[in-house]
């Protein structure tokens, strides 16, 4: 069996290149692999295509938009590219504002099923979110009983960032809580997983089949947070 533990997170990043897709939940503060995230600020790997929920906070820890601020990313995918308080201007607003990075902004349950959508083989789908917004300009629009409806297509990614609360060697994983937001999704419609493990990792078969909330099959890399959780 293919050994899919990384002895760093440094590691674990190292083969990103210029010009990849990476996803990352950004959904509030919980399941935010901020390990990975720290190692492929530290990479260096520039001209990203980021998907996430936000695009990074004020609050000082590792997010998105620590990647972002250091000019790492050309191009976000978000469902929220404005901070919660408009008195706040974080590092995105300012160079969006600038012209110094580009933006997709999709509706949440919209990103979600984009991203379940490449991670489930499927083509595109019709959905009703954004019908008569400028979100819709352009796209392809279709009528199905009697309600208007938009072509959205997947969102594919190189690398998918996710934290889980416990993995197997096989790569089994476990989210705990809030953490099963984009989590799972997003481990699913990456072409590599990189998971950061806060618990432990356990020999596989250990853990529960009923409790496995993703698929060792679409996990490529494992590490285990260590005590004291870095992330700087």
């Amino acid at each position: 069996m293919k050994n899919k533990i990384y002895q760093s997170f440094d590691a674990a990043m190292a083969d990103v290149a210029d010009g990849s897709v990476f996803m990352s939940p950004g959904f509030g503060g919980v399941g935010i692999p901020r390990n990975l995230l720290a190692a492929l600020h530290r990479q260096g790997a520039r001209d990203l295509t980021g998907v996430s929920n936000n695009t990074g906070t004020l609050d000082e820890k590792v997010d998105v938009g620590t990647l972002i601020a250091a000019g790492q990313v050309k191009k976000m995918y978000a469902a929220f590219t404005a901070p919660t308080h408009p008195s706040q201007v974080t590092p995105f607003v300012q160079m969006y504002n600038n012209d110094e990075i580009d933006a997709e902004l999709v509706p949440q349950g919209t990103m979600a099923e984009r991203i379940r959508a490449a991670a489930s083989g499927i083509g595109a789908f019709y959905t009703p979110a954004s019908v008569g917004t400028e979100l819709a300009e352009g796209k392809e629009h279709r009528e199905i009983n009697g309600r208007t409806y938009v072509l959205e297509y997947p969102i594919h990614a190189d690398y998918a960032l996710v934290r889980a609360w416990r993995a197997d060697t096989f790569g089994n994983l476990q989210f705990r809580m809030a953490a099963r937001n984009f989590n799972p999704i997003m481990a699913m419609a990456a072409r590599i997983t990189v998971a950061e493990v806060e618990e432990e990792i356990v020999p596989a078969g250990e853990l529960d089949p009923d409790k496995i909330h993703v698929p060792g099959v679409y996990v490529d890399r494992l590490v285990q947070i260590p005590p004291d959780g870095i992330w700087d």
